[in-house]
């Protein structure tokens, strides 16, 4: 967060309605589903995270699993990668605005890693947008992290090779960048499968965690690219698994894993059922 006022802000879109519109609130929910976290702090180098996208009442909990593993850890810039639902935005797009408005605060972006990674690949400029998945992030970052800055990619292609691409560019540039105090964390916006039928949301999602857990990347994109899979995600998943290994993490730990179904009982015949995980990429020590 900054002290400074920027001029462009992009101002919340689902406060009020995915998450708690109140900062009283708001602080109170995000930091009671922190409280209720309680994996081991992992040792090593966390260099990315995937955390699911729905509002609160449904993944807060599996969010905070993925979040609870910043305690104790400083980021200085945080790229979160999100599918984009409401519109083409070509393969990737970024916001052209100077914050993200949250009711915890502003979040500045960081213009000199957006440049840089404008050098390394083609970033589509928009303004004003309303996807969810970046802004449903930003709550839980602000409360574990005293002070950061943001890159919010939205993503439109659905092809391994350009997610491939992207990380690359994300390795040139965080690569360039380093220095002993300085870090950069990879976030993955995304939900598991998403299915009217409780049963095949558990069946079709259990290889994919199996296959992030397992840190198989062969594996996971041949999962994440088969006909009929609905992981809306899957592609900042890859990018962000491809990206970390390639900065030199070596191990992923699923922390949780859990659907619509088991968090609110409906598991009937026909309903419809999301999936949700949260993991950690790191360098196991």
């Amino acid at each position: 967060m900054t002290q400074s006022e920027p001029q462009r802000v992009r101002h919340s879109v689902i406060a009020g309605t995915w998450y708690p519109g109140s900062e009283r609130e708001l602080r109170h929910t995000v930091d009671r589903y922190l409280a209720q976290a309680d994996q081991p702090l992992l040792e090593g180098q966390l260099y990315g995270l995937i955390s699911p996208h729905a509002g609160y009442t449904y993944s807060g909990r599996t969010a905070a699993c993925a979040y609870h593993q910043l305690q104790g850890r400083s980021m200085e810039t945080v790229v979160i990668l999100g599918p984009s639902h409401r519109e083409w935005v070509g393969e990737f797009a970024v916001s052209a605005e100077d914050a993200y408005q949250t009711p915890l605060g502003q979040v500045s972006l960081d213009r000199a890693f957006i440049s840089d990674l404008e050098n390394e690949i083609t970033l589509r400029q928009v303004r004003g947008d309303r996807e969810h998945s970046l802004e449903i992030q930003l709550p839980f970052l602000q409360r574990q992290l005293e002070q950061f800055r943001l890159v919010p990619i939205m993503f439109g292609a659905d092809d391994p090779a350009v997610a491939r691409e992207l990380a690359q560019a994300l390795v040139t540039v965080i690569r360039h960048r380093a220095t002993g105090s300085q870090q950069v964390l990879l976030v993955a916006s995304s939900d598991l499968h998403h299915i009217e039928n409780y049963q095949e949301v558990v069946r079709r999602d259990a290889p994919v965690v199996d296959a992030v857990a397992a840190y198989d990347l062969q594996r996971l994109t041949s999962l994440l690219s088969a006909p009929g899979c609905t992981v809306c995600g899957r592609m900042p998943i890859l990018t962000v698994m491809h990206a970390a290994q390639d900065l030199g993490a070596d191990s992923a730990r699923v922390l949780d894993h859990t659907n619509s179904g088991d968090v609110t009982g409906q598991r009937g015949p026909g309903q419809y059922t999301v999936g949700y995980m949260s993991a950690a990429i790191y360098k196991a020590v």
